[in-house]
């Protein structure tokens, strides 16, 4: 917090004084903000407010109701998760990666997958059904992603409505992660070297049936949102962010696309075959809250051609694995439920033990210890819901990774804090940070 600022050349006491609000004793910097000399006033918002996202602190310094500083601490949710997975397989590090943004929880494993992929060579070996169902599964997530942003940006502004619109459409969603992957977030699906398993019998036609209704949802979101006189005196001119911050920031995904850029990896830097799918990249000018808002929910009906695209050309590769060739790495994925719903049925477990001792010992092998990956070092981005999603993947040549390290969008974003709410209204803050979209999992890894 700092005080008013007097003349340099007058005394000491006379002269700025600012008292540090990071990572010191709370209690010395309230007795600070209360001398009389000072003329501001240092609020704690967070860490426990709903408003922040999870377990975000916002530190504000306020002049009147105008933001004059705002500091971001974070670490109130750390989890450890990129050091645990030095003590994994490369296979079970999909499990702990997958719960960083619990949000966008396939975009977590398939970056990482991608890395590990890039370290084995095998990049051009993933069968292309698997590659086409990551696709599936990504899109499908992103508009998951999509409506928890904006119905938590509703629920934040007072508009019940959206918000239980959006868990409503959402819970769609999940219901198809359910059916397919047999958990609604937290999957673990996305493996080196394809998928955990085929799309079970009847989830195309669960996902037609989506695509049936949700055009109509998401135009009954617009309803709510686009033209409310509200809405808009909230988001208008809010956290206003032009493009030269955005590019001195590191800001991706729907912040810099508002900024009027249309940056997206999917065009930009291909990867699983996006290049082959027809989709437009939203933009617009506005640099506000508002045009975040209008960037995603464009996402959202762009996305929606994609998954139709991919429920298409799966079609045509009925016949194909869903799981590298390599029996050295890839995981058996034609697997067959057991009559509990849970475990494996006795005719996949009698196919695994029917082969030769030498086979079965090698299932044995590569389940309890991993597969070796190369030495090396590599870097692998995709365009998450929310931006650039990258892994960071070292390994010394054995069955666990050496290190690795995500750049995860919602930890960059959460430097704009100071950008877009300086000079605003302490009430504008709460619309500032939802723009962001942050997802605390994600930053304190």
């Amino acid at each position: 917090m700092t005080t008013h600022t007097g003349d340099p050349h007058t005394s000491e006491d006379a002269r700025e004084r600012v008292f540090n609000a990071v990572g010191a004793d709370w209690d010395e910097v309230a007795a600070a903000a209360r001398e009389p000399d000072t003329d501001r006033l240092v609020i704690n918002m967070g860490p426990q407010h709903p408003s922040t996202h999870g377990v975000l602190r916002l530190i504000l310094t306020l002049d009147g109701e105008t933001v004059t500083d705002a500091r971001a601490g974070i670490g109130y949710l750390h989890t450890g998760i990129e050091k645990n997975m030095e003590f994994r397989t490369w296979t079970q590090g999909s499990t702990f990666c997958t719960r960083m943004d619990y949000v966008m929880p396939l975009f977590n494993e398939t970056a990482y997958c991608l890395a590990v992929e890039k370290l084995l060579g095998i990049t051009d070996e993933v069968p292309e059904r698997a590659t086409v169902i990551r696709v599936l599964m990504m899109e499908l997530n992103r508009i998951s992603s999509h409506f928890v942003a904006i119905a938590t940006f509703g629920l934040e502004l007072g508009a019940s409505t959206v918000m239980l619109n959006g868990f409503r459409e959402r819970e769609m969603v999940l219901d198809i992660f359910e059916m397919i992957t047999g958990l609604r977030m937290n999957h673990a699906y996305v493996r080196p070297g394809g998928v955990a398993q085929d799309l079970p019998s009847g989830s195309s036609g669960k996902i037609r049936e989506f695509l049936k209704i949700m055009p109509q949802r998401i135009r009954d979101m617009r309803k709510l949102l686009d033209e409310n006189p509200l809405y808009l005196g909230r988001t208008r001119d809010v956290a206003h962010l032009d493009l030269t911050g955005c590019m001195a920031l590191g800001v991706t995904g729907p912040v810099v696309r508002a900024a009027g850029l249309g940056w997206d990896l999917r065009k930009a830097q291909p990867y699983c075959g996006y290049e082959n799918y027809e989709f437009d990249v939203p933009v617009s000018e506005g640099c506000d809250v508002y045009a975040r808002y209008r960037v995603r929910i464009a996402e959202m009906e762009q996305s929606l051609g994609i998954i139709e695209q991919c429920l298409d050309r799966l079609e045509g590769l009925k016949s194909q694995p869903v799981m590298i060739q390599d029996a050295k790495i890839g995981w058996p994925a034609q697997l067959t439920i057991g009559p509990d719903g849970m475990g494996n049925s006795p005719d996949h477990i009698a196919h695994i033990m029917s082969g030769s001792m030498e086979a079965l010992i090698h299932h044995f092998k590569l389940v309890t210890e991993g597969f070796r990956v190369p030495p090396g070092r590599v870097y692998s981005a995709i365009e998450s819901p929310k931006g650039e999603l990258g892994c960071v993947a070292v390994s010394d040549g054995g069955t666990r990774p050496f290190r690795v390290h995500f750049r995860d969008p919602s930890f960059t974003h959460l430097q704009t804090i100071a950008a877009m709410c300086e000079g605003g209204a302490v009430a504008d803050v709460i619309a500032a940070v939802a723009s962001i979209d942050p997802v605390m999992g994600g930053v304190d890894r």
